[in-house]
């Protein structure tokens, strides 16, 4: 159990800093685009750069991963991903700092695809949703963390400094991951994988037939695309919107992220384990009432009167919105093959971040060049509705689906 732990703490960490350098761009956008003289437009499509490289590459990285092994991608990426960050201090365009940002996806992608079933296969499936709600505090504290360090670094030494110090965490990091041992390699049901020929299509093809598994990926996507525009515009609109500097736009943003995922992350994983003792469908019930309930909250947060009814609204909105963290990640585990999981997150962070925040951000920068900030903010996060549609839509199927 102590060297169980241990492990996950090596991979927890990785996923912290995956999200510390994925969203510390965008604390210090702004000061970039101030400096490059970026667009509105621009600046989104810095995300998109990202998303797409980072959507495109976890498909074949996880197929690949479920046949050779996973220590290696892991180990590649987030040493790829470390090396790009620091990159970005280079860039001295728009091209040069698109390319930086994509090249960080590749890395990325490595270890999204790969790191949920293995941090799942060290653990029983009946703690699947706690599990993975643990390992998923890592999205809004990596993010916030992200928006402190980037706002406070890139106000204090200058944006290009910033990258250069986030790189680093992650690099030590790498020679950890690099000494993992795989808890599937040696096991019979994976020598039998690596002696399958089953195409990449006809194993995505697989997956989508899967009821429980298509509907929790449609839901990721719409999610997504609204959360996703809030990640990258929300510091830029606290600018705008209440004249706070970006040091305080970060810390403000970050600080409601990390309190509000970590309550909501925890409480989606403590309420989906003690529910589905009772209800197996209460995965998706809990996910889509979050997402229901956190809509309204959130909009209200951008036409609130004042700053401290928006901070509170949009607090209490991040709660509901990360309870499903865990819990969606608990139904894929749950209705895929063991050999086909990282396949499954693959295709999972495919579809999701090609429908989502692969386009939402430039599409808000767009809207807000013609309209302003805040009505593409609001068109965005309409489609959270879609989301908790998809998750009350996967109920009736769970569990038929179940392995």
């Amino acid at each position: 159990m102590k060297k169980t732990r241990s492990v996950f703490l090596i991979l927890f960490l990785i996923n912290l800093f995956n999200y510390i350098d994925r969203q510390a761009v965008y604390a210090v956008l702004p000061l970039i685009q101030k400096d490059l003289l970026l667009s509105d437009a621009q600046a989104g499509w810095l995300a998109s750069a990202f998303m797409l490289v980072y959507m495109f590459a976890a498909l074949p990285i996880g197929y690949l991963a479920d046949r050779y092994g996973r220590v290696l991608w892991v180990t590649v990426g987030t040493v790829l991903w470390s090396l790009s960050t620091g990159a970005t201090a280079l860039c001295g365009n728009f091209a040069s700092l698109f390319s930086a940002r994509a090249a960080v996806g590749i890395g990325e992608s490595c270890y999204g695809a790969i790191s949920p079933s293995f941090v799942c296969e060290m653990y029983p499936p009946e703690k699947a949703g706690m599990v993975m709600a643990l390992f998923s505090l890592a999205i809004p504290v990596g993010s916030a963390l992200g928006y402190i360090g980037g706002g406070v670094l890139g106000q204090k030494w200058g944006w290009r400094n910033a990258f250069i110090f986030l790189s680093i965490p992650s690099l030590i990091l790498a020679v950890f991951a690099s000494r993992l041992k795989d808890p599937r390699e040696k096991t019979p049901l994976h020598q039998q994988t690596l002696k399958e020929k089953t195409s990449l299509a006809k194993g995505v093809q697989a997956l989508f037939s899967i009821p429980s598994y298509a509907l929790t990926t449609f839901a990721g996507a719409t999610m997504t695309f609204a959360l996703g525009g809030f990640a990258v515009w929300m510091p830029s609109f606290f600018h705008r919107r209440w004249r706070l500097s970006v040091e305080k736009s970060g810390i403000i943003f970050g600080a409601l992220t990390v309190f509000s995922g970590i309550i909501g992350s925890y409480l989606g994983g403590f309420l989906s384990e003690r529910l589905t003792r009772v209800n197996p469908k209460s995965y998706f019930l809990i996910s889509g009432l979050g997402l229901l309930l956190g809509m309204p909250l959130a909009i209200f947060s951008l036409l609130a009167p004042n700053l401290k009814i928006a901070l509170a609204a949009l607090f209490i909105a991040e709660i509901f919105l990360f309870l499903n963290m865990g819990p969606l990640n608990a139904v894929i585990v749950a209705v895929t093959p063991t050999t086909q999981r990282s396949l499954a997150f693959g295709a999972n962070m495919l579809l999701i971040h090609a429908l989502g925040d692969a386009i939402s951000p430039t599409l808000i920068g767009y809207v807000s060049d013609l309209a302003g900030l805040k009505i593409a903010l609001i068109c965005a996060t309409l489609f959270l509705a879609p989301a908790s549609i998809f998750c009350f839509w996967g109920m009736k199927h769970y569990q038929n689906d179940l392995i």
